[in-house]
């Protein structure tokens, strides 16, 4: 945990509100990761150039296989630019124009085809090409239901029923199907659910047997971590080993010969190493009884207790050892009555007072990456925190705080 007078000194010289990482934690993050098992990193949990190098460098000194999962040529043209070679990128978009797709294309990135909309589009301006094919399940799970990307009423990727036709078509392109991939949703904190649901891809998987050019399964992420009071953490290390040996009884004893096992977290890397550190700007107590209490930032910082409901925990880093805690609405200043981090139920905080600063954990994921200027309110700066040795006669450990995203000028917001 980052201790109080750090985020105290982000908050004097950078201001709030500000995105804080801890640094050390989203590298002991990916080494809970087997050397066995590729890695996709889902960019669109968090695009930050400065934290993808940061995993980048620490997969090359683990020895990782690491790659990036693209949803845009935006986050390719990022990737790319960070160094990520282009083979090791997967472009796994939806409802793709033919621009993009020649963008895409022209650029040598594998294609994640998700349609036949999309193979149609492909094969017949690309022949010859490797792809992965996006399979629906039918199977689906996630936190909220529009985190759900599997099962009869997700818009992604195709059904099982409908492999036999895929594979034909392909065919007819001269298309190689070098991976199957498979994505049932976000937020999973169940280990079973997540083993019966790929030893279910499995099965399905089974029907590209005849697929010579196949080399890579590819398992999708959704791998959770704990939001609420009383979450359990998934049990990585039992859930990951797990996989592994049945991913390869199945390669051995089912499908007869090796393939590469490939997974795509995201919010599990990022996310609890996030913080979003705000001030307390007003504090209101109602006739009611309820207690408002407002801060400098809102859903164009974190949109998720607003877009899912999903909660987040608050504490008051000015008190943080104060045990006289209260019932709490937190609330952002934008002009929106849905303008809430507290939405299902109160907060129980360190009694906030104007001046305090709060830090709202767990937003390194699906936070800055889903940022926005509503109200034409600027962005927050990004800060990430490291723990270094210092040499001094003797080795004392230290705390770097570097600036990786600017916060963005009033100037450039209203053309001062």
């Amino acid at each position: 945990m980052i201790e109080k007078k750090v985020f105290e000194k982000i908050a004097e010289e950078f201001g709030t509100p500000t995105y804080v990482y801890d640094g050390e934690l989203i590298k002991e993050r990916l080494r809970v990761f087997p050397r066995e098992i590729g890695i996709l990193y889902a960019m669109k949990a968090n695009s930050n150039p400065y934290i993808l190098n940061l995993l980048l460098d620490t997969s090359r000194l683990d020895q990782k296989e690491f790659g990036i999962d693209t949803v845009s040529p935006e986050e390719i043209a990022l990737a790319l630019k960070i160094g990520i070679n282009a083979n090791d990128i997967l472009f796994t978009g939806t409802s793709v124009s033919n621009e993009e797709l020649d963008w895409v294309m022209e650029r040598g990135v594998l294609v994640n085809v998700e349609s036949f909309s999309l193979l149609n589009k492909l094969g017949k301006k690309y022949k010859g090409s490797e792809i992965f094919v996006r399979v629906n399940p039918l199977q689906g799970a996630g936190h909220h239901q529009h985190c759900i990307t599997a099962g009869p009423e997700s818009k992604f990727g195709i059904w099982p029923n409908q492999i036999s036709e895929f594979n034909k078509l392909a065919r007819k392109y001269d298309l190689k199907i070098i991976g199957v991939h498979q994505h049932i949703g976000s937020q999973i904190l169940d280990e079973e659910l997540f083993i019966s649901a790929v030893e279910n891809f499995f099965k399905i998987v089974l029907r590209f047997r005849d697929v010579k050019t196949l080399r890579f399964v590819d398992i999708g992420g959704g791998f959770g971590v704990p939001y609420q009071p009383g979450d359990k953490p998934l049990d990585m290390e039992w859930l990951l080993y797990g996989l592994l040996e049945r991913f390869r009884k199945f390669c051995k004893k089912e499908f007869g010969r090796e393939l590469t096992l490939l997974v795509e977290p995201g919010r599990y890397l990022v996310a609890e190493s996030g913080f979003l550190l705000v001030r307390v700007t007003k504090r209101e107590e109602k006739p009611d009884g309820k207690i408002f209490i407002g801060v400098d930032s809102g859903f164009n910082h974190l949109v998720r207790p607003a877009m899912y409901g999903s909660y987040h925990e608050i504490e008051n880093i000015s008190k943080q050892y104060s045990t006289k805690k209260e019932k709490v609405i937190v609330v952002g200043n934008l002009c929106e009555s849905g303008d809430k981090f507290s939405v299902k139920k109160p907060h129980l905080i360190a009694k906030p007072e104007e001046g305090d600063l709060l830090i709202i954990k767990n937003a390194g994921a699906y936070g800055f990456s889903m940022s926005s200027n509503y109200n034409l309110r600027r962005k927050p700066a990004e800060v990430i925190v490291s723990r270094i040795k210092i040499r001094r006669g003797i080795h004392l450990v230290g705390t770097e705080i570097k600036e990786i995203r600017k916060r963005e000028s009033l100037k450039e917001v209203i053309k001062i």
